[in-house]
């Protein structure tokens, strides 16, 4: 049985090691989620907990791994990159995207495609983030199964998926459309002039106040007519007072 009563004590030891703040998440949920991990272990205490993920780097990352949100899927709602028209005809061909969050890279190679029948490849470039760097190199592999690209469209399908085994290994060209990086969103700095930032279903695990943090920082990230794109399980109730107008459902546009 887990020793749950030293709670406390075991946020300022993740923070010190791992250098997340898990005062920043919703604690019930995030919680529950590192009890289960910790009871998976054996482990009966927090302190034995933090002991050995010091010591095992193996452990360490299944606790970074486990402690992220990564469900993703190619081409998720398709219908929404009918917004890229709009951003081309304001920005012009070399739109600054940012996927924020991006978990194993099905997001920002989806934007890739789907803006490729928009734009030549050589014009797009996107900037990927994640806090996890086992999915960040997941996403740099770039190979998936069969479950995870069911959406993508048949010909884009053929043209940059190769079947490898039981698997689908994408292409180097759209491969090389993105800069994949790790990144915190709650501490690390921001980039600059993006037109289009992307970050779903991430969010809504932060409290009220770092979700507000956050979205202030995307508002500061965006040139003035850029675009934040949220998660569908995801509402931003103060978006007037944040600087931003409702474009369509799930788009934010920067005044």
């Amino acid at each position: 049985m887990l020793e749950t009563d030293n709670y406390e004590k075991f946020k300022k030891d993740i923070l010190q090691l791992a250098g997340i703040d898990l005062n920043s998440y919703k604690e019930k949920q995030m919680r529950r989620r590192i009890n289960t991990l910790i009871t998976k272990n054996n482990v009966k205490t927090y302190n034995d907990y933090v002991a050995l993920i010091k010591k095992d780097k193996e452990k360490f990352d299944q606790f970074i791994n486990f402690l992220t949100i990564n469900v993703s899927e190619f081409y998720r709602n398709p219908d929404q990159w009918k917004v890229f028209p709009e951003l081309i005809k304001k920005f012009g061909k070399n739109l600054k995207i940012w996927s924020a969050a991006c978990s194993t890279g099905d997001e920002p190679y989806s934007l890739v495609m789907a803006l490729s029948r928009q734009v030549p490849l050589a014009n797009i470039k996107i900037i990927a983030t994640d806090i996890d760097n086992q999915v960040l190199d997941t996403a740099r592999m770039g190979l998936y199964n069969e479950k995870s690209i069911a959406s993508v469209p048949d010909d884009l399908k053929k043209k940059y998926f190769t079947k490898v085994g039981s698997s689908y290994q994408i292409s180097d060209e759209i491969k090389k459309r993105v800069e994949f990086k790790k990144h915190d969103l709650l501490k690390d700095p921001y980039p600059s002039g993006c037109n289009l930032i992307v970050c779903r279903n991430v969010v809504i695990y932060f409290t009220e106040e770092a979700k507000d943090v956050i979205y202030q920082k995307f508002h500061k990230a965006l040139q003035p007519g850029g675009v934040l794109f949220i998660g569908s399980t995801e509402q931003i109730m103060n978006y007037r007072e944040l600087g931003f107008d409702r474009h369509t459902s799930f788009f934010f546009e920067k005044k």
